[in-house]
């Protein structure tokens, strides 16, 4: 399976607490959730749609599959909810020993190990939605085969950033890149080594 991230992201790189709830992640005093809410036209929530329904599986650090789980847990009604519902999920932890969702496995010890093993079934994608920790885990261990950011036209000045200030370098080719009718953005990027600098 090819392991596919994907994030949304404010122009200031923040990815919490983008649900359509204020109150969803308040980690650090975080005040200005629920950003992501109504962002993106038809065509953007189609290909998000879309991107579900093409999973072959999830994978989810704990924080994610917990909100997860509780919102779309037993929806139905939404074609994003059966994908969820009806694909197998995988959470990377070591604390979680009884999950409450319907077809999960939790992953523990050797992750590499464990992500590896899964990458090496066949099928289409093994999908990360969210999980920032986990994602940035994952392009430091070269497990990310792509990574679609979809960029919101907003600046937060406040929450858990995407990616660190100081952290491994990584080179992006960019495999396509849209923009909607409401100027979101959506980015889809290959990891391509470490970045090339100027020399003296």
């Amino acid at each position: 399976m090819k392991l596919t991230t994907m994030t949304q992201v404010t122009l200031d790189g923040v990815m919490q607490g983008n649900g359509g709830v204020t109150d969803e992640d308040r980690r650090d005093g975080f005040e200005r959730g629920g950003w992501g809410r109504g962002a993106g036209d038809d065509e953007t929530r189609a290909f998000i749609t879309q991107a579900y329904q093409r999973a072959e599986a999830f994978l989810f650090g704990r924080r994610t599959y917990e909100l997860f789980a509780e919102s779309w847990g037993s929806m139905r009604a939404h074609p994003i909810g059966v994908a969820l519902n009806d694909a197998p999920k995988y959470v990377a932890s070591n604390t979680l020993t009884a999950p409450r969702w319907t077809d999960t496995t939790v992953l523990r010890g050797d992750l590499v190990a464990g992500v590896n093993e899964l990458k090496a079934k066949p099928g289409g994608e093994l999908q990360v939605h969210g999980s920032g920790a986990l994602t940035r885990w994952l392009l430091d261990n070269g497990l990310v085969d792509e990574m679609v950011l979809i960029v919101i036209p907003v600046i937060l000045g406040q929450g858990a950033r995407l990616f660190a200030e100081t952290g491994p370098d990584l080179a992006l080719e960019l495999v396509e890149s849209r923009v909607d009718s409401k100027g979101v953005t959506i980015q889809r990027y290959r990891p391509a080594g470490r970045p090339q600098y100027a020399t003296t």
